[in-house]
């Protein structure tokens, strides 16, 4: 009995993260077509403190699909999705067994995340979307990731394991 309850709640918690991940994103973002500056990767890295690649992965791709269906900021692409879902694998690995108190592994995946994802596979799909040229969106989105991606590493490192447990226990 113990265990349903205790798996119960972990539902409870991974559905809370999904909903802050919503609003952070939609709602309390500074966004233009082109650039997005917010605190929407918190929940996904305390989904990835929390619950390792898996619960990131969820709370990135459930969040990311909810999102674009709910409050719509332009056509729906699957592949923004995908790049939420590998966000959350990335700060899931990067963050689960007190990988949040190590400099060294947030900023790989902070990197990771930043550029691979948002600055290359984001990209590509705006490209496809809108038609914009390539060169011209990596200009005004590597902008965007030389300021979020040190904020990524700041806050993650100073929100830690114990502060996370401590507020979801």
């Amino acid at each position: 009995m113990k265990n349903k309850w205790a798996k119960v709640a972990v539902l409870i918690r991974l559905a809370l993260l999904i909903a802050l991940e919503v609003v952070l994103n939609r709602f309390l973002s500074i966004s233009t077509p082109l650039v997005k500056i917010g605190f929407a990767f918190v929940p996904l890295a305390m989904a990835g403190i929390l619950y390792g690649p898996k619960g990131g992965m969820v709370v990135g791709g459930v969040a990311d699909f909810l999102g674009a269906v709910l409050f719509p900021i332009g056509p729906y692409h699957p592949g923004f999705t995908l790049v939420a879902i590998l966000k959350g694998l990335v700060w899931g690995v990067a963050l689960q067994d007190g990988g949040c108190e190590k400099l060294g592994r947030i900023t790989v995946a902070g990197l990771i995340s930043g550029v691979v994802l948002s600055l290359g596979l984001n990209t590509i799909w705006i490209h496809q979307l809108y038609g914009t040229p390539v060169l011209a969106l990596l200009g005004t989105r590597a902008v965007q990731e030389l300021l979020v991606v040190p904020l990524q590493i700041v806050v993650i490192r100073l929100m830690g394991a114990p502060a996370i447990r401590r507020v979801l226990a």
